[in-house]
């Protein structure tokens, strides 16, 4: 069976039901959605973001923010990407089809895919560049996701073959991520730092956490892909100059603007507000190593500790909704509605304390913007409302330069957010397996580690439900992380940026993958 795309259908494996499809919700107003229908060339887009820092470089095993992620799809590519109806689609691979077990996948190469320099794309590009991930000495966030990879071996220049430890049905959507772009063979290793891509742009200059000029390639093999002339991503941290920015015309594009000023903004005939629902959540993770948060006694209470409602409604004002402390998001396959809701319920925050042992909590939660919009006072509304639980909460507000690589995954205690992954399988895998570099509660629960490896290979979708069912029972009552809230992706934009009538929604900006899909009217 040969796949042109892979996910999108609910019956039978073999029909494709266990590759993990999901439709997601689009939530785009009306005015968003009124596109010129042909895309065309031209124009200069320029990008004001959020994150990037200092520290970034174009080594694929280190990208750890948005920035670097878009730089990422943009220069260079993957083997599949995720289309907008949330399926694997074929992008360096023509197709893909897997064994009767999934547990080995043969992925045939386009032959007209080349790479900056004009050599043509091939098979040992693509084992190299995924092995550079792979070993006990890679450091890259997808190092947990390939290590059910036993072998992965060529069968001439244009066909790869992925053989797993086991059967697995959403493999292919794991090689759409951001981390897993192709670079160049050079005798069975990659150059992390080489500018040379098979992506429709090119760098002409690059600024770690400043700024990235990208050149549209004249040469780019994808036909209808990559419209804009020059590409200029920026880092203006701070949301008032990002939003003032956009509002003067220094840049054309905004993420995550602030919230409040919304209504100011819907007054300007040029810009319109951008949603989209998707798989965002945002995460208060407690290291489960490090006291008091190895008792998960102290964990409940502060679950039970936290206004939910509140910071959807101060904080994301209204464009988000409550969570449960899991990582599965409604419109996914396999969310668990039957868990009880966890509420703000300051008696029974104080239950779990005596439970612990202890009249009182005393706590610190290290916080940032660059977190997420609204960390900072959504830290602070939690430490308001714990202390009828008797839990006081101090909350440490640290730079925003730096807090990827200084505060999150060191400190027992912090802000965080999350995109999403396309299926259960690779949220859980990302971030929730024991041994996930980006396991930022240090959690490892037997059972919870079983069922994953289990559901993974496992066809029968009535029994793979119950499953991920359970797995979302674990991480809500014995896990650490704390998910107050789900949000919607919200970004700001001339009303010359157009887009696709229909975009990907599992990752902000079109899943990431805007500079080659969007175009300037």
């Amino acid at each position: 069976m040969t796949s042109s795309t892979w996910g999108a259908s609910r019956r039978d494996f073999m029909a494709g039901a266990a590759a993990g499809g999901l439709l997601l919700g689009m939530g785009l107003p009306g005015a968003a959605r009124a596109q010129d229908s042909t895309p065309k060339k031209g124009g200069t887009l320029r990008v004001g973001y959020t994150q990037g820092e200092s520290s970034d470089s174009l080594d694929p095993a280190t990208y750890s923010n948005d920035f670097m992620f878009a730089t990422s799809y943009a220069v260079f590519s993957t083997l599949v990407e995720i289309g907008p109806d949330g399926t694997a689609q074929p992008d360096l691979a023509e197709s893909f089809e897997p064994s009767a077990d999934a547990a080995s996948w043969t992925f045939r190469l386009r032959d007209d895919a080349t790479f900056s320099d004009g050599k043509t794309v091939r098979a040992a590009d693509v084992i190299s560049s995924i092995r550079h991930h792979m070993g006990e000495e890679s450091k890259s966030g997808v190092k947990s996701l390939l290590d059910q990879i036993s072998d992965i071996r060529a069968d001439g220049d244009k066909v790869v073959i992925f053989d797993l430890k086991a059967g697995s049905a959403d493999f292919p959507l794991i090689l759409n991520d951001y981390h897993l772009t192709i670079r160049q063979d050079m005798d069975g290793r990659i150059d992390p730092d080489s500018r040379i891509g098979s992506g429709g742009y090119v760098i002409e200059s690059f600024e770690p956490g400043v700024r990235i000029e990208l050149v549209r390639r004249d040469d780019y093999w994808k036909q209808g892909r990559a419209h804009f002339d020059r590409v200029v991503l920026l880092k203006v941290g701070d949301p008032a100059a990002r939003m003032n920015a956009l509002v003067t015309g220094e840049v054309d594009l905004i993420d995550r603007p602030d919230l409040k000023t919304l209504p100011l903004m819907a007054r300007n005939p040029n810009l319109r507000v951008h949603t989209q629902n998707g798989t965002l959540h945002y995460t208060m993770p407690m290291n489960v190593t490090a006291a008091p948060f190895d008792d998960v006694n102290v964990r409940m209470a502060l679950k039970h500790a936290i206004d939910r409602q509140a910071i959807v409604d101060k904080i994301l004002l209204g464009y988000g909704s409550v969570g449960n402390d899991h990582p599965i998001a409604s419109s996914m396959r396999f969310y668990n509605a039957d868990l009880e809701q966890h509420a703000y319920d300051p008696d029974k925050a104080k239950h779990y304390l005596s439970k612990a042992g202890l009249d009182s909590l005393d706590v610190t939660l290290q916080t940032s913007d660059a977190a997420f919009n609204g960390a900072v006072d959504a830290s602070v509304l939690f430490g308001e409302a714990a202390r009828a639980a008797n839990i006081t909460l101090s909350v440490s507000r640290e730079p925003d330069d730096g807090y990827w690589s200084n505060v999150w995954l060191k400190s027992p205690f912090c802000c965080s957010y999350w995109g999403g992954r396309p299926t259960a399988d690779l949220m859980f895998s990302s971030a929730y397996a024991a041994e996930a570099d980006w396991n930022e509660t240090s959690w490892s629960n037997p059972r919870f580690n079983d069922l994953l490896v289990s559901a993974r290979s496992e066809l029968d979708q009535d029994r793979r439900a119950e499953m991920y069912a359970e797995m979302q029972s674990l991480c809500q009552t014995d896990g650490g992380a704390l998910i107050p809230a789900f949000g919607q992706y919200v970004s700001a934009m001339s009303t010359r940026i157009k887009m696709p009538e229909q975009i990907s929604e599992m990752w902000d900006l079109d899943s990431v993958r805007f500079i080659e899909r969007w175009w300037m009217a």
